[in-house]
């Protein structure tokens, strides 16, 4: 069975006003005093941001506890300092990021001016296991018209510097602003892969294969795909769904590979177009389908995901996690439609991000 992880990006908050707090500096050296050499907790872009990272995983009620523990962990760490951590992919309340001391983050805020200034934005990646560079990008090019629908399941942004902005998951619309983001073309082989990723740094508007901000990529470090589109989710339990369906997504890649099954060769411009329909709406209206690209209700095409994966939830035991988060995922809707309703039965985004702070821990 193959082993998945999870990184997260949290929100750094007064817990009294909401508003971002550059504190990130802090929490680390508190982390490293209670455990010199940890390497759950890191530092990102800005300091109004702290990330951690799980251990590989086969056991995906294993990685929702890890997720569990690491949130409150990083609430501890975060309330030793008078601050909050909150699982909020944008802050709803008007912020001026504060670029961590860092060379790469240095260079990155000279390079690309105000649109690095654009990106205090948390995500959720989701890390497979692959045997090899071949199978991994074999599983690259038939996971490409899938990526919206996890996307639109973890919509959690639907606040900008004080305003509604109208989007479910503006976080993507923000990202999207690096040169090298988004989704890519196919790429058929693992040497046409590292081919275009090396011309791309030898380019000079990027850095370095760190910067290389495909929708989703071979790891740089781990032997996995990394799928990088998801908002960081309000609840827990969203991005262990997100990993369920990540994992069956690649198993059922991997086998049409291997069974000679050629990859879907839906074009960058309308994966851009599904991309954008499921920021803007999250599961409240139609999604493009991936089958066809043509829009259909959202529920349906999680039905259509549901059944691509049947084969590889079934295998991997988690058929039953999948079907009752996806269920109460429905029920109460993503993190933006429950930040919206905070919104609307408060009037306050300040009292919106207080909620989730509390929402964040389970």
């Amino acid at each position: 069975m193959r082993t998945v992880g999870v990184e997260e990006e949290l929100l750094l908050v007064d817990p009294v006003t909401g508003e971002p707090k550059a504190l990130s500096g802090a929490v680390l050296a508190h982390a490293d005093r209670d455990d010199p050499g940890q390497d759950v907790f890191e530092k990102e872009l800005f300091g109004q941001m702290l990330e951690f990272a799980t251990h590989p995983r086969s056991d995906l009620a294993d990685l929702g506890d890890e997720i569990v523990r690491c949130r409150k962990e990083a609430a501890r760490l975060a309330g030793e300092i008078g601050c909050a951590v909150a699982a909020l992919a944008t802050s709803p309340l008007p912020v001026s990021p504060s670029v961590s001391v860092n060379d790469r983050y240095r260079w990155m805020a000279e390079q690309y001016g105000t649109t690095t200034r654009e990106q205090l934005v948390c995500g959720c990646h989701v890390h497979v296991s692959v045997a090899s560079d071949e199978e991994g990008v074999a599983v690259l090019d038939r996971l490409r018209p899938w990526l919206a629908v996890l996307a639109a399941l973890s919509a959690n942004s639907p606040f900008w510097q004080g305003q509604d902005t109208g989007y479910a998951g503006y976080r993507s619309r923000a990202w999207d602003r690096w040169p090298s983001a988004g989704p890519s073309e196919p790429f058929g082989t693992a040497e046409r892969y590292h081919r275009r990723v090396r011309d791309m740094v030898a380019t000079g508007v990027i850095l370095d294969e760190g910067m290389v901000y495909f929708d989703a990529r071979l790891s740089a470090n781990y032997p996995t795909v990394e799928i990088r589109v998801a908002d960081v989710c309000l609840r827990s339990d969203t991005p262990v769904l997100i990993a369920a369906l990540a994992r069956a997504l690649v198993d059922t890649a991997a086998r049409d590979w291997r069974a000679g099954r050629p990859a879907p060769d839906h074009s960058v411009n309308v994966l851009r177009l599904a991309a954008w329909k499921a920021a803007r709406c999250g599961l409240e209206q139609d999604l493009l389908d991936p089958t066809t690209m043509r829009p259909r209700p959202a529920a349906h095409v999680l039905r259509t995901l549901r059944e691509h994966v049947d084969d590889a939830l079934t295998r991997n035991g988690d058929t039953d996690l999948v079907d009752r988060t996806l269920a109460e995922l429905l029920r109460r809707g993503t993190g933006a439609h429950e930040q919206r309703r905070m919104w609307e039965r408060t009037g306050s985004l300040r009292d919106v991000v207080t909620e989730c702070v509390q929402q964040s821990q389970g």
